[in-house]
Order: structure tokens, then sequence, then C-alpha cells
């Protein structure tokens, strides 16, 4: 294979240099002219949700190398929500996700390789990943490794978001220590990422949505026969997509990240996709606006699939039936069949002939499990720019909601109220000042949720905020990463207490009953939000991270 940009003219400094490295790797002479793969491995020993990601390595080497390429691995950072929130009250998790496509760029395009496999797991690792394709522009193929087994908790299911749930009940004394640990120690039976329809296997299977995955690849047991086909397909495939030049731009088009919309909607999946994929159309120069998208479709793309938090369903039985294929074919007449997927086919072609073996999982279009919309953006005065709310498919619970507001800075403030019995029945509780800048880094504020539902109020307020929530999330109404955030000046940064607020789920509406005098008076007494100094990453990802209209991305 000749015209590789990783191909240096035999003489001259870098071909010599790097002659002298890869000859003490091992890596014999005659290899130097063939196609360069990065084997992206975005580990952690700090999480079973990597744990596994090293073993894989090895068996992906071999199939680059059979099918004629050099493989070498390059390592990322990789965030857990269950570890890496414990630091900085989880403003660590979103930013490395940014730091993630970084790291990519450092090591892949520093070394002109010419493609590369990536390895994803948990929650950032995968959008990160998606947005290095986009800003690199080398041929990619995203590898979902899996997600993990659960296990029996005194007779009965547990998984992850059990763990994640109740120890707020821990909170609140309805639930004691030694039962949560009990439960903790059985929740999780191997690696992989949280077994809920959350962040990551939202993600996955958007990620093969918009064709950067290959076929039939998601979602899929950690470990399990189907993730390790994929591995060695994608070993081979990634060499044949070089010498193809397929890359990721000709992939990820207006029409692609309309068809992972679509999927996302379909299973009422994470709502930290919406700005995950709009930070990937922004790396991959793709004009398209997700939010929009997400609005268009919520109205149009019916509710097919319940996997737990949304149902009763497991996602083993989600794979079973199927999955992202079965799950695409259900949606064929709301999908542009004519992109391009990583399998050099089109949507179309590869979905003509699918099978979906559990018609009760992944139902049709014409027989759904509901049509209203899983994710929805709400605006309003209170959210001039969007915020995002997530729906049960049963969606048994609030849809309309006025009272007065009781306000936290912080979600250790909100937390310590609910223990002291300071929260009533009938408020809106806004907690302010946890955006990207304001916190900085979108604070993690899921902990406040399931306190709530520890101390049985969970249907009895509705939490307003400009911070985060974990993909798993699922308990009450939460209206969540308002935008304008609060502390630049945004609507919610002049609630105070006793102002009332009004959320309407059927009409997608949030309103602060403030009159517009009253507010340019609280904002000409608003400190202004000091400007971060200092070398620490956060600093830096606060100077520089754009609102999630742009998906929360980093620029000037």
């Amino acid at each position: 294979m000749t015209g590789l940009r990783s191909d240096f003219e035999p003489g001259t400094t870098r071909w010599a240099m790097r002659l002298a490295q890869w000859t003490a790797l091992g890596i014999p002479a005659e290899d130097m002219a063939k196609p360069k793969i990065a084997i992206v491995n975005s580990s952690s020993g700090l999480a079973s949700c990597f744990s596994h990601l090293d073993g894989i390595v090895g068996p992906l080497k071999e199939a680059v190398r059979a099918a004629g390429g050099v493989p070498f691995e390059v390592r990322t950072a990789a965030s857990s929500d269950a570890i890496t929130s414990a630091g900085a009250a989880g403003q660590y998790i979103l930013p490395t996700r940014d730091l993630i496509a970084s790291d990519i760029e450092v090591a892949v395009e520093g070394a002109l390789l010419d493609g590369m496999v990536t390895l994803a797991s948990c929650d950032k690792t995968t959008p990160g990943q998606l947005m290095a394709a986009g800003r690199l522009d080398v041929p990619t193929i995203v590898v979902a490794c899996g997600y993990q087994p659960s296990g029996l908790f005194r007779g009965e299911h547990v998984d992850f978001e059990d763990v994640f749930l109740y120890a707020g009940h821990v909170a609140t004394g309805r639930m004691t220590v030694e039962d949560l640990a009990e439960m903790a120690a059985n929740a999780v039976t191997g690696p992989g990422v949280c077994a809920g329809m959350g962040t990551a296997n939202s993600m996955h299977i958007a990620t093969e949505a918009l064709g950067m995955a290959l076929p039939g690849s998601t979602p899929v047991l950690a470990n399990g026969p189907r993730m390790w086909e994929a591995v060695a397909a994608a070993g081979a495939r990634i060499v044949a997509m070089v010498a193809e030049d397929l890359r990721p731009r000709r992939i990820l088009t207006p029409g692609a990240f309309r068809n992972a919309v679509a999927a996302v909607l379909a299973v009422s999946g994470s709502v930290n996709c919406v700005k995950h994929l709009q930070a990937v159309a922004v790396e991959a120069g793709c004009d398209v606006d997700v939010i929009a998208l997400f609005e268009e479709l919520a109205g149009q793309v019916p509710l097919l699939s319940a996997v737990k938090p949304n149902g009763d369903r497991q996602i083993d039985e989600f794979e079973a039936a199927g999955g992202a294929q079965a799950l695409l074919y259900r949606l064929r007449p709301f999908l542009d069949l004519d992109q391009l997927t990583v399998a050099g086919r089109t949507l179309g072609e590869v979905l003509g002939g699918v099978d979906v073996p559990d018609s009760d999982v992944i139902r049709p279009v014409d027989d759904p499990l509901a049509r209203h919309p899983g994710v929805m953006i709400v605006r309003g005065t209170l959210a001039p720019d969007g915020a995002v709310v997530k729906r049960t498919v049963a969606d048994d619970g609030i849809k309309v909601f006025r009272g007065p507001a009781r306000v936290f800075r912080s979600r250790e403030e909100g937390i310590a109220a609910i223990r002291g019995g300071q929260v009533q029945a009938g408020e809106v509780l806004v907690l302010s000042g946890l955006g990207l800048r304001g916190s900085p880094g979108m604070a993690f504020t899921s902990a406040f949720v399931f306190a709530l539902d520890g101390a049985g109020l969970g249907d009895e307020v509705v939490v307003v905020t400009d911070g985060q929530m974990s993909g798993l999330v699922n308990k009450g109404l939460v209206v969540a990463e308002v935008a304008p955030e609060g502390a630049l000046g945004g609507p919610l940064g002049l609630v105070e207490d006793g102002d009332v607020i009004s959320v309407d789920v059927e009409a997608r509406t949030v309103d602060l009953d403030v009159p517009p005098e009253e507010l340019a008076a609280r904002r000409e007494r608003l400190a202004p939000h000091p400007a971060p100094t200092g070398c620490s990453w956060l600093s830096v990802y606060a100077r520089s991270v754009q609102p999630v209209a742009r998906g929360a991305t980093l620029g000037a």
C-alpha cells in the first residue's frame, strides 16, 4: 500500500528517528510501509467499567496484523461516573470527555498514524473518541466493549443503578448501611458499563446509528462472544478502510446525526446524548443542530423499547432481541438509509437482511410502547436556550407543576436540607451555579435527586438545575442543563426563594413568573462570576468551554 500519510521519505530525520525507535520495539523494517493503526485504549484500573479493556488489545493487535497493518496501543484518560465523581462534586466527569479527544489527537496526529480503532466503555469514552474521529478525520471504527453482568440481592435482580438509587435511601434512613453494603457487593459481577439504558449503552447504540460502529456490534455483553466477534472484525476492517480512504467526515453527515437522534428517542436514551452528539457534530465540522433535531423528532419517533430504568426489560434482553440493528430496522421510516457506515455500505444495505427475534422487547413502529418522547427539550423564560427532561415509558409522573422556588447553590447544600427536613412537598428545588462555567464542568447532581426519592419526595417536588444528571436517573421530574447557566447571568441565577416557577411537560415549557423589570434589577445586583485562574484542568476547561448549544466543546 502506498500513499500513506505515515510514510516518511527514507533518509530523512523523521524516518531515521522512527526506524530507531520502532526497531527497538521489535517492528521489522518491512513493516514500516504498512498502514499504522492506533488502538485507542481508554482504560483505567479505577473501575470495573474498564477492567477488561487491556485484555482486548492483544487480540485486536493480532487482527490488525493479520489484515496487513501495524498496530500501536495508545492510552487516554478515562473517567467513571461511579468513581471519578467523588472529587470536586463530580466536576471532572464531563471535562474528561474533551481530555480524551485531545489525548487521542496528541498520539494519533502527533505520530501521523493512518487509522484507529477505539475501545469504548464508560460514558465519556465513547463521545470523546467520536469527537477525536471527527476532529482528526482519519479512518476510525469505534468498538463498544460491552455492558457488565449484574447480580442478585436476596434472590432479586440487582445492578449498579439500584446501588446508586438506594444510597439516597440510606441518607434519609429508609435503608441501613449494612443492607446497602450487601447490595453493592452483589450488584456488579464482571467488567463493562452499567447494565441499564444509561449514557454508556445509549451512546454505544447512537454510535452504530451514526455509522461509526460495525453493524450488529451494540450493545453486547462485555467479554461475550459478540464483543469478540466485533473486535476481530474491526481489526480486519480498519486496514481496508485506510485503503479505501473512508474517513469519519464522509460518515458523520446531517443524515447520520438524524439517525442517531431517532435511535436515542426510540429507546428513551440518556439525556446526555444531546450534548455529546452535538459535540461530535462540532468536531466533525458538520453543520447540524442536534438540539433542534431532538425537538423536531420528539413528536414523530415512538418509544419502541423499555430497558431499565425506563421499564422492566434488561439490556441483555435488548441484545437478544437484535440490539441496535433490530431497532434501526424498525425505525427505517424515520431514517436516512443512504448514509454511509464504517462497513463501507449504506445503512439501507446494512439493514436489508436484519431480523427482529423478539417483537415484545423491540416493538414495531405501528405498535409502540408509547408515543410521547423519552428525551425532551423544554424552553421558556427560565431556560431561553433550552433544557432537557427525561420521561419514562410509563410516563406516570408529574406533567404540570407550579410552585415556589427553594434555591441551593450546591448539591451538598441541597442534600443537607433534605436530611434536615427543610424541603417541603410542592416546592420547585433550584440548584443553580452548577453549569459548565459555574461549577466548572457541570456538577453531577444525581445524588440530590436520589436523596429526594429516599425521602419520599420524588413525586412531590420538581428539580430545576443547570447541572447535569446521570443517564441512569429516571426519578421524578428533573429539568436539567438549563441554559444559559446561572453563573453567567442566565435567569436561573436570578431566582430567589419564593419565586414561582411553572413546568409543563406536554407544552415543553419552564417559566419563571417574575416581572422582567425585577429580573433586570436583580441582574444589576448580581456579582460577576470570577474568571478561573491557575493551571488545573478544571480551570483551563472553564476558560475555554462553550455553551451546551455547541456541545460543551472547547474553543476560544
